[in-house]
């Protein structure tokens, strides 16, 4: 067998594989169904290659620290010189307004990073911070309140805490974030633990903001995104089950939002799905995150409270220009996938089978099909993402009780496991769910709960050789 396709790391990267592998069941644990073996979809029909390739033509064999960062196989010359100008637009540090370089000023006036990689390192996911004073970023926080029996925007703050400002400015405070651990045992006597988040919001005169609706997020991984973005509408419509009418405990939906245009679209990108393209989610996350505007997201992150803020000069109007979008679009769409490791060997094939035995191929569905795309590589690709981008309730432990457009507090996209077993080599931490509260692969599966419930209890009675032999295959993703 080629030997792309065999596993051939360290003892580190095998290490950060069995962290990842919790991620993945964490993530897969979705069904409820009988306790009988339930088989996963058959990959005996693919070779090897086929099963390593995992964005299809857009794979890159790349197991390294930029195993993330890779463009797509098989881009023309414009198209590669357009993924470098859009590399350097997304490790940019944006500056405050106004500035000599003009192209880049406009920071904030509030924000939480100065760059898309301040948060997405290496094209990666980020972790929530150690304290606050950690300079590390990747964790955000999502805001509303309550009014007429609908969520909507904090009157002060908005819909995002910001705790980073410029010069003049206050910062609308800081994020406290303390545990408790809660100590529990697999059926074959092995002990862990879940560290229990507890979240508080700090304004700069060190008072805690209360009756607000709070959701904190760590950014996820961005690439493959392109692809994701390619499976058709109505193969997501079809896989919906919201009222779990198979009876398998499934009851997965999709996450019906406004599109551009105002027509109703799938959400695909987000962690409750509520963002439609990867162009949306982009201009969004430059609004939120860094307080710069674009065509899409043409207000600045002030509210009508924030006086200071709002006397600010801004970069432009708009800040991010139309170009500077498209072409940082054109970058995250095509960035490619990392193969996946250790194909067809015992310990992988054998966890495999654990995890659709288990139930946790029911929402992280291993395969897809996207439809044409100017970009080869990602036209009409057959691809293993491991997600059906459905919302799932997970359980009032992982729920934040803030609804999020049509998502409630408890409903969360089912996160793609690809590239999971490299977290740990790519962005040097094992950190994983919505808020990284989860230190390892383990703890991200025993947090699950309502739909995952029955395939998370699965998990923990499995004997210790087939749940090290779960955890090696989701590394190997």
């Amino acid at each position: 067998m080629d030997n792309r396709f065999r596993s051939t790391p360290g003892p580190v990267t095998r290490w950060a594989l069995a962290v990842a592998c919790a991620v993945v069941a964490v993530t897969a644990g979705c069904s409820q169904g009988s306790e009988e073996a339930r088989p996963s979809p058959t990959t005996e029909t693919l070779t090897s290659e086929q099963l390593a390739r995992s964005g299809g033509a857009a794979t890159v064999f790349n197991d390294g620290a930029g195993a993330f960062e890779q463009p797509v196989p098989g881009l023309t010359g414009e198209e590669r010189r357009r993924f470098a100008v859009g590399n350097s637009l997304f490790n940019r540090n944006w500056v405050t307004a106004p500035a000599s370089t003009t192209g880049r000023d406009g920071l904030g006036p509030i924000f939480n990073a100065q760059s898309c990689s301040s948060c997405h390192f290496r094209d990666g996911r980020g972790q929530p911070p150690a304290d606050v004073d950690d300079p590390v970023r990747g964790l955000l926080v999502r805001l509303s309140v309550m009014e007429d029996g609908e969520p909507v925007p904090h009157p002060e703050l908005g819909d995002q805490f910001q705790d980073r400002s410029v010069r003049g400015v206050d910062p609308e405070g800081s994020v406290r974030i303390s545990t408790t651990e809660e100590p529990g045992t697999f059926v074959d006597g092995t002990r862990y633990s879940l560290a229990v988040p507890t979240y508080e919001l700090v304004d700069p005169t060190g008072k805690v903001i209360e009756d607000i609706m709070i959701s904190p997020r760590v950014a996820p991984g961005v690439f493959g995104t392109g692809l994701l973005e390619g499976i058709p509408q109505e193969d997501l419509s079809a896989a919906e089950d919201p009222d779990d009418a198979d009876g398998d405990g499934i009851s997965g939906r999709v996450h019906w939002v406004t599109g551009a245009d105002g027509e109703k679209v799938v959400g695909r990108f987000g962690w409750k799905a509520a963002v439609p393209t990867v162009e949306a989610q982009g201009s969004g996350a430059f609004n939120g995150d860094m307080g710069l505007t674009s065509t899409l997201n043409p207000d600045q992150p002030c509210t009508s409270a924030q006086a200071e803020c709002n006397a600010q000069p801004n970069g432009g109007e708009p800040e991010v220009d139309d170009d500077q979008m498209a072409t940082v679009t054109f970058y995250t769409r095509t960035l490619a996938v990392p193969a996946r490791r250790a194909v067809r060997e015992a310990d992988t094939d054998r966890g495999e089978a654990a995890f659709g035995r288990i139930g946790c191929s029911s929402c992280h569905t291993p395969q897809q099909r996207t439809g044409p795309d100017p970009v080869a590589a990602l036209s009409e690709q057959t691809i293993r993402p491991y997600t059906d981008l459905l919302l799932h309730d997970m359980g009032p432990a992982l729920a934040d009780d803030r609804p999020d457009r049509d998502a409630s507090g408890r409903e969360w996209r089912t996160a793609p496991l690809w590239g999971v077993g490299l977290v740990p080599t790519v962005n040097d931490h094992t950190r994983y769910l919505h808020d990284g509260r989860a230190r390892n692969l383990t703890e991200a599966v025993m947090w699950h709960g309502g739909e995952a419930q029955a395939a998370r209890d699965r998990f923990a009675k499995l004997s210790t050789a087939d749940r090290r032999a779960l955890l090696s295959f989701l590394e190997s993703l």
